[in-house]
């Protein structure tokens, strides 16, 4: 069996909380999309921190190991760590219009991106219709604040995949999203695994959208990850009572788009 293309085992504290994550074990396999589930402050977003070499900047500090590609990445000085993010790892952020710089035109804002990692000019037609932006001169004049939320995700998703990077960390990237537009934007990530075999973990406090999406998930309670399977053996057979509670609470009103996420990842495995 192949080395995974992400394996970690990791502890966190921040200077005024300690314990945030203890002992977190995850794998993702190359072209993986692995879903992590849990409530706000139960440190989903500090292991994507993590991962990034960034937790230091928050305050935060970390221990075990972080193994991407089979280099240890824990320990590795920023420059080197810079080579490593948005080249081979990217990052979809939670709020759109807030990661994008509002003084930049979206032209300059690729550019920048582009010449972080190589030279020469980025194929950013072929790049925007990926994302189902539009492709033209005039839509690469606009600034962010003439973008809606949607449209500035989508922006910021063909950022993130702008180096084929092999790993794409989306944190809680549709929660400022209108239902409608969520549903858009968990298709164009399943489209880009698809096409392009971009692995993902998907961060959010939606049991229901990482059903929709993601291969496995892992449900993290409390700082640790209490369990970690396939889709549809954790929705049909559910190991732990926080599980248990976290599928209880999705809505099942006749029309409900998360229930419908849920059937639709059932009726996909052949259940």
């Amino acid at each position: 069996m192949s080395h995974p293309l992400l394996r970690l085992r990791l502890s966190a504290d921040y200077e005024k909380k300690s314990g945030v994550l203890r002992g977190v074990s995850l794998e993702i396999r190359e072209g993986e999309m692995v879903g992590l589930v849990g409530p706000s402050g139960e440190g989903k977003s500090t292991i994507a921190l993590a991962i990034l070499g960034l937790l230091g900047f928050r305050g935060g500090a970390c221990s075990g190991e972080i193994v991407f590609r089979g280099r240890e990445l824990i320990g590795l000085r920023q420059r080197d760590l810079r080579q490593v993010r948005g080249k081979e790892i990217a990052l979809v952020p939670q709020s759109p219009l807030a990661a994008l710089n509002p003084n930049l035109k979206l032209s300059e804002q690729i550019g920048e991106t582009w010449r972080a990692h190589a030279r020469g000019q980025p194929d950013w037609k072929s790049l925007l219709e990926s994302v189902n932006l539009p492709a033209d001169a005039g839509f690469l004049r606009l600034y962010p604040r003439n973008l809606s939320v949607g449209m500035a995700q989508r922006f910021l998703i063909a950022l993130a995949i702008l180096h084929r990077p092999a790993l794409v960390l989306a944190d809680e990237p549709t929660s400022a999203l209108d239902t409608i537009t969520q549903a858009e934007i968990l298709g164009l990530f399943a489209r880009l695994n698809r096409e392009q075999g971009i692995a993902m973990l998907y961060i959010s406090h939606d049991l229901a959208s990482v059903a929709s999406l993601c291969h496995r998930v892992a449900i993290l309670h409390q700082g640790e990850i209490v369990e970690c399977a396939d889709v549809e053996t954790v929705f049909r057979n559910p190991a732990h009572e926080y599980t248990r509670r976290l599928i209880s609470a999705i809505p099942r009103h006749p029309g409900s788009a998360e229930l419908y996420a849920a059937e639709l990842c059932l009726e996909s495995s052949g259940g």
